[in-house]
């Protein structure tokens, strides 16, 4: 539970007066462009930040894991079984059951040859699969996921949401991808701009359509009726004045930024595939690390593009 928190770096503020209660079974989703204050506010609801004003309240009992996009703690020489149990044996202990740990990979569609892989032959998505895994495999109620569907393939995409709607406990999730965002939380959390945030239920679709109802709110309908102008501008009326029509150059990218996008998908599926060889890096380790850089350049462009296609969309909505 927040209770009028704010946070502000160099007097810009990220969060001002924000409150809100997460209860047990929602699955929040934050979102907003880059360097919005997206990953802050979601410190600040797990309790890894403390706010500079205002109070968060945890649950008692409260067993957060994270899912790390970044994969730093993936030693790349471990087996694809030794990441699942920590090298210790071939079990794993899901939900307080042991499991064999190769009945364990096929629910993340790996077969039990691939135990013995190193990590480092995997593909981007088979590396995401394995961060499920792990994280999933550790007692919680919270799960946090920062960024999630980045890197994954399509078929890793539909696992993650399945695995999501199975889980028992609390979702809060930071995400770009729109009908992810649709398919799996109850709650969106979207910044307003200068560090103000709104929640709104349901997935994003929802949020674009309460932002179109709730443009003009009933007392500032009141003041577009002409009898109560006499002479001085509302601050509707203001609003309505300066509001400005998107530029050519904005309607192109919007109109244009989803072709650019999926070919980047197939591209990025392409990269994938080919890195999914397990023969690849030893028959040719400079190709295999020119095919690793190629599907990390493709990959941050398409994350330009989702910053760059939801601003627009969100500058979209207001203008409508």
């Amino acid at each position: 539970e927040a209770e009028n928190i704010s946070k502000s770096y160099g007097g810009r503020p990220i969060v001002e007066g924000f409150s809100t209660r997460i209860l047990r079974g929602d699955r929040v989703g934050i979102v907003g462009p880059n360097g919005a204050g997206k990953t802050t506010l979601l410190r600040l609801l797990t309790g890894s930040l403390a706010p500079d004003s205002g109070t968060i309240k945890l649950g008692e009992n409260m067993e957060l894991v994270t899912l790390d996009q970044r994969r730093d703690e993936l030693n790349p020489e471990w087996t694809l079984a030794q990441a699942l149990t920590g090298g210790r044996g071939d079990q794993v202990v899901i939900n307080g059951k042991a499991r064999h740990v190769a009945s364990y990979m096929k629910d993340f569609l790996f077969s039990p040859e691939q135990g013995r892989s190193p990590l480092r032959v995997l593909s981007g998505g088979e590396r995401g699969r394995i961060m499920l895994a792990r994280a999933l495999a550790k007692p919680s109620n919270v799960l946090v996921l920062d960024e999630p569907t980045n890197d994954l393939d399509l078929e890793t995409l539909d696992l993650l949401q399945e695995l999501l709607a199975d889980y028992t406990g609390t979702v809060i999730l930071i995400s770009h991808d729109r009908d992810f965002l649709d398919r799996v939380v109850t709650n969106v959390i979207a910044t307003e701009g200068d560090g103000q945030w709104g929640e709104y239920a349901g997935g994003y679709s929802d949020m674009l359509t309460q932002r179109r109802g709730a443009d003009l709110t009933v007392e500032e309908s009141k003041d577009l009726k002409p009898g109560k102008r006499n002479g001085a501008t509302s601050k509707t009326e203001a609003t309505i004045q300066t509001r400005r029509k998107l530029s050519f150059k904005e309607k192109h990218a919007l109109e244009s930024i989803p072709t650019d996008m999926a070919a980047l998908h197939t591209d990025i599926s392409k990269l994938q595939k080919s890195l999914a060889d397990p023969r690849f890096y030893g028959r040719d380790p400079k190709g295999f690390a020119n095919t690793s850089a190629k599907l990390g350049d493709a990959q941050s462009k398409l994350a330009i593009l989702e910053d760059r296609w939801l601003e627009l969309e969100l500058l979209r909505e207001k203008m409508d």
